[in-house]
């Protein structure tokens, strides 16, 4: 047999589907095998597996024990001359293997292999070819050097950006996203070290595999699609402390005592340098336009306090000293807080919630005005005014910061997207329903056909695939969408490095697929259209339940009195009370009795009571908790949560 591909997975179940779609093409004509390794995934990858890919061979995991333990369960039954190791977030051209192959027959010095790898956008990814990662060599890349040097040899030796992308090369480290080997080196130098858990297992082979006297290449002639998925999210702190702890097992492992000390010191002043930055990062990123709306409301306050003042009374310091430090910071605050709640900060911005905002605020700011004495009770005309100056401010700045690109301050209306869908009519038309059912908004959708008769015959295709680039530019395209059914990875692959000039978006939609997978950075995990189930965890839901619980808690609260005698327990209503104020319950959750039917949903906080509370007792055991559990996340609105409450009361 001539080859063995391994693919480990772990809950990216549509990633997996279109990773098999394109190695079942790529293995068409090679005498081969495919193993998928399951590390315990919760995602319904197993049923996907077995309902559509009957004849791979499976193993399915009762934990999840890592990379290199899944991937060797699998080498170990391997029967081919030559071994893949591939990622599940990957797509392959049709003739990726026969290329990688033919390769390592015409090098027998060989003993791994590694392809050009692009991201969801087309961009070429560094880690394709690197170096070892010694001491010298990962300073120089874990402080930004080798970033503002690429093409010192010194300096830019990590991912070895002074070599050309496009030419073949002899390199130290294979990237684990797809790393070929021949069975003879495993044989002689190992399978993976088990003690690396991720990270670090394909760098710890790559340099056994050239101490047992075989060379690694770099081969851009073969391609692979990767879109990088969340456990290697190049800017999460997990991604940060695994790497680097791996890092320094690798150093144990292979480097001397002195070195392993300096590396270990290097490393772990990279990790708290990197964690600093990213909680800077994080807090800057949260606070600075609230900030700036708070410093930009409050000093046009006073300006407008001052006009006020001179054009009414002729002269200024009407008002207290006080009043400028105090009451008016504390109208800044409550306008910001309510904009807050309205949903103000949400992303993308609705200007509308903005303006619900500033005006609950004022009415709220009126309320208390109206209780205080009247040495305290200054102006209500000013509070009007301010009201109106906040509007104005955060409406303009939305606006204005809306056209600033790199602001990110996004508006509704802009988030809806131009989409062209490529392929043949039948399947644009089924990726177009899929589209529909998923939510999805867009400003227009039109329909490229890889057939130019068949598009003069249909007035929603815009032209064919030999036209993409004028299409991409007259109409304003922001995202493409292929049919694999239709498209080839290869021309999938040309056709976006060709575009690179526009700054479009790119998906593809695998043949009898409900997923439509694509990413849009080598930073961001993989995106993909699917029929949503996570309404209840948008911004908006989540907070309205929050403020629900907050207030239906005081409100038992206030009413414990009485509900005492209503309650089929009164002290466990108590617990219950201070569990949702302090947020670690809500009052309404899934049904938990079958943990099977909640474990795959969106994560929630753990209910007092659940949907099941609106039918009668005597059903109860005879429904469907899972559709139940379902339909109570799809479907989220507050009035649900609120009819939950008020029939459960007996059981809060």
């Amino acid at each position: 047999m001539r080859l063995s591909v391994v693919i480990v997975n772990y809950n990216v179940k549509y990633f997996l589907e279109q990773c098999l779609i394109s190695v079942q093409e790529a293995v068409k004509d090679i005498e081969s095998e495919i193993f998928v390794v399951d590390n315990n995934s919760v995602d319904d990858s197993l049923e996907m597996l077995y309902e559509r890919f009957p004849h791979i061979n499976i193993i399915a995991n009762k934990e999840n024990v890592g990379f290199s333990k899944a991937n060797n369960q699998a080498i170990r039954l391997a029967k081919g001359e030559y071994v893949l190791l591939l990622n599940p977030d990957t797509v392959v051209e049709h003739d990726t293997f026969k290329k990688m192959l033919d390769f390592m027959d015409e090098h027998p010095d060989a003993g791994g292999l590694g392809v050009k790898m692009v991201d969801g956008k087309g961009n070429f990814l560094p880690e394709s070819k690197r170096s070892l990662p010694t001491p010298a060599v990962s300073f120089y890349k874990i402080f930004g050097l080798s970033k503002l040097f690429p093409k010192s040899k010194k300096i830019g030796k990590y991912h070895l950006t002074y070599l050309d992308n496009d030419q073949t090369h002899e390199i130290e480290i294979l990237a684990g996203a797809c790393m070929l080997m021949r069975k003879e080196a495993l044989d002689n130098v190992g399978l993976l070290d088990e003690s690396f858990f991720m990270y670090g297992e394909d760098i710890d082979l790559s340099y056994r595999i050239i101490l047992g006297g075989y060379k690694n290449y770099y081969y851009p002639e073969a391609r692979i699609i990767h879109y990088k998925g969340e456990s290697t999210k190049k800017g999460s702190m997990n991604y940060v402390f695994m790497f680097y702890n791996a890092m320094i097992l690798f150093a144990k492992k292979h480097f001397s005592d002195k070195n392993v000390k300096l590396y270990s010191f290097v490393i772990n002043c990279a990790i708290y340098f990197r964690a600093f930055l990213a909680l800077i990062q994080r807090f800057l990123k949260k606070i600075i336009l609230p900030l700036l709306d708070a410093t930009v409301i409050y000093l046009g306050f006073l300006l407008i306090k001052h006009f006020w003042e001179i054009t009414k009374f002729g002269y200024t310091g009407i008002y207290p000293d006080y009043y400028d430090y105090i009451i008016v910071p504390a109208y800044v605050l409550v306008w910001l807080l309510f904009a807050y709640l309205s949903g103000g900060y949400d992303k993308p911005v609705k200007l509308a919630r903005l303006v619900q905002g500033v005006a609950f605020g004022t009415v709220a700011i009126l309320v208390v005005y109206a209780l205080l004495n009247d040495e305290f009770r200054h102006s209500r005309f000013m509070i009007l005014l301010g009201a109106v100056w906040a509007t104005g401010y955060l409406l303009l700045s939305r606006l204005i910061l809306s056209k600033v690109k790199k602001s990110g301050v996004q508006l509704a209306h802009q988030t809806k997207k131009r989409i062209a869908i490529v392929g043949s009519a039948c399947e644009t038309e089924r990726v177009n329903s899929l589209l529909d059912q998923t939510g999805l908004r867009s400003d227009h959708r039109m329909y490229i056909y890889n057939d130019d008769s068949i598009c003069k015959k249909d007035s929603r295709c815009v032209g064919n695939v030999s036209q993409i680039d004028e299409i991409i530019h007259i109409h304003k395209i922001d995202e493409l969408i292929f049919c694999a059914k239709d498209i080839s990875a290869k021309d999938i692959i040309d056709m976006m490095a060709s575009l690179r000039k526009y700054d479009l978006e790119y998906k593809i939609a695998p043949e009898e697929s409900i997923s439509i997978i694509g990413s849009n950075s080598i930073n961001t995990s993989g995106e993909l259209y699917v029929v949503d189930i996570n309404t209840i965890n948008k911004p908006d839901n989540k907070r309205s339940k929050r403020i629900l619980d907050f207030s239906f808690s005081i409100l038992f609260l206030i009413f414990s009195p009485i509900l005492i005698f209503i309650v089929k327990k009164p002290l466990k209503m108590f617990s219950n009370i201070f569990s949702v104020l302090i947020g670690t319950k809500s009052w309404v959750g899934y049904e938990t009795s079958k943990p099977e039917y909640y474990e795959k949903l969106p994560k929630i906080k753990k209910g007092v009571l659940s949907p099941i509370y609106v039918f009668d007792k005597s059903i109860r055991s005879s429904l469907n908790i899972g559709e139940i559990n379902l339909l109570y996340a799809k479907n989220y609105i507050i009035n649900n949560d609120l009819s939950i409450i008020f029939k459960g009361l007996r059981y809060i």
